[in-house]
């Protein structure tokens, strides 16, 4: 009997799982959040059916759908909440358990109740309150928002100057202000070290056997230049046994059991001499992460491990220490075409069929002049329909043979209109911090 996928979506993260899913035999519907403006959003038009009737959640489609999937942990979750109580198949997390990521003085608190070392941190709700702070506490340089806030206003500060400039200048915007009375946010005591991430999968049967190791690449530009994004692409392995996942993610279980969860849990860490130093949970699939991790999975089905996830069983096939490098392709004025509004529909692209590496984000079926023979012939094809085009992964032993399998990849895709990307995802400043992390003990049998 065919399975039914629900994806609840916020923006426009999942056409790549749910073409994927086609093509394993699912029976996909994806509902995708409409634009502020109320518009429809286009991705995957002409490649997927979607849903365009919120209430119609509720009054069909929860009931219908085999597994219900949600990529974010801020929208829709007390929609789906009555339902996840109720033993519905849903992959997301509870508010409650969302609250860990979101708040994050819930999620320090809940890391040293279970014996997990943090760094000192401070929640405030004021900028004028967090700035008489820093004068008092130079070492507070790192400032990080809850909510679903902006991740420009994730910022680690050079010195107390710098940290007291940006915290008046986010004062000055009334929708920042706002935002902090509402949700808050903390200054961190800043450490020195290589930054490093570990995740896994947790379930009624527990964790998962497999762990995720990762490096986000955050910044706009090679070398971290510029302005910080969501993520311009990760640097990540499989492993069955990982010494950061040890001490950041397995004391937490207690609580996930408690909390009911179901899903992907990753903890970023700054590690040093002493560490390491946990800095934040993510509670939900990390984007590009979750097409790294769709590059690593073997499993013939993509979507059922997902499923069996929610009952209790670890089907998940991987390759132990298997190196994947993410590259996003975005198009100018990314990150900041949402305040721009400059117009991105349209535009061609070509050499994107390849799904062993290709990952489509904000693409649709669109016509467009394309070449036949030493002829120019009008033909239906891919276009896009933002600057969040897609993510371009590749594997390998080591991370010379992921980032050649992968910029190979990237080289072979056509788009108008200067599309960019970062040439460093698993190098730049991974070539100093790896030794470094071999010598504390971590990263073990990851080479270039």
């Amino acid at each position: 009997m065919t399975k039914r996928l629900l994806i609840i979506d916020n923006a426009s993260n999942c056409l790549d799982m749910a073409l994927r899913a086609k093509m394993a035999g699912w029976d996909v519907r994806w509902y995708d959040k409409p634009r502020p403006n109320g518009e429809p959003r286009l991705a995957g038009k002409g490649m997927i059916e979607k849903i365009t009737d919120y209430n119609e959640l509720r009054r069909k489609w929860m009931d219908w759908a085999d597994l219900i999937y949600l990529p974010d942990n801020v929208f829709y979750l007390d929609m789906v909440e009555p339902y996840r109580k109720q033993g519905y198949p849903v992959l997301a997390p509870s508010p409650e358990a969302a609250a860990l990521e979101l708040d994050r003085d819930a999620g320090q608190k809940a890391m040293a109740k279970v014996g997990i070392p943090v760094m000192d941190s401070k929640a405030f709700f004021d900028y004028d309150d967090a700035m008489a702070f820093v004068k008092k506490h130079p070492e507070y340089l790192v400032s990080k928002p809850s909510g679903d806030a902006n991740k420009a206003l994730s910022y680690v500060a050079s010195d107390p100057a710098d940290l007291i400039y940006m915290l008046g200048r986010w004062k000055s915007n009334p929708a920042l202000k706002a935002a902090a009375r509402k949700d808050g946010f903390i200054l961190q005591e800043r450490k020195y070290g290589v930054e490093m991430a570990v995740g896994g999968w947790f379930g009624p049967g527990g964790w998962s056997k497999w762990f995720y190791e990762n490096w986000e690449y955050k910044k706009l530009m090679a070398d971290d230049l510029g302005v910080a994004t969501g993520e311009m692409g990760t640097l990540s392995r499989m492993v069955r046994h990982s010494k950061l996942a040890e001490q950041v993610l397995l004391p937490i279980a207690p609580v996930l059991e408690k909390l009911g969860y179901v899903g992907y849990i990753d903890n970023n860490c700054i590690i040093d001499a002493d560490g390491p130093w946990p800095m934040e949970w993510t509670m939900r699939d990390g984007w590009p992460s979750k097409h790294n991790v769709t590059a690593h999975v073997k499993n013939e089905d993509p979507i059922q491990w997902m499923l069996d996830l929610v009952n209790g069983k670890d089907t998940l096939q991987a390759i132990e220490n298997e190196v994947c490098v993410s590259v996003l392709i975005a198009l100018p004025d990314f990150p900041y075409s949402k305040i721009t509004n400059k117009d991105l529909c349209g535009i061609p692209i070509r050499g994107a069929e390849d799904m062993n590496h290709i990952h489509l984000s904000e693409v649709m079926i669109g016509e467009a002049p394309t070449m036949v023979g030493d002829k120019v012939v009008t033909l239906p094809g891919y276009v896009t329909c933002g600057d969040y085009t897609m993510v371009v992964t590749g594997t390998g032993e080591t991370i010379t043979g992921a980032r050649r399998s992968a910029y190979s990849a990237v080289k072979k895709v056509k788009i108008p209109n200067s599309p960019f990307y970062r040439p460093d995802i698993g190098a730049g400043r991974m070539k100093k911090q790896l030794p470094d992390l071999h010598k504390m003990g971590y990263a073990k049998g990851l080479e270039f």
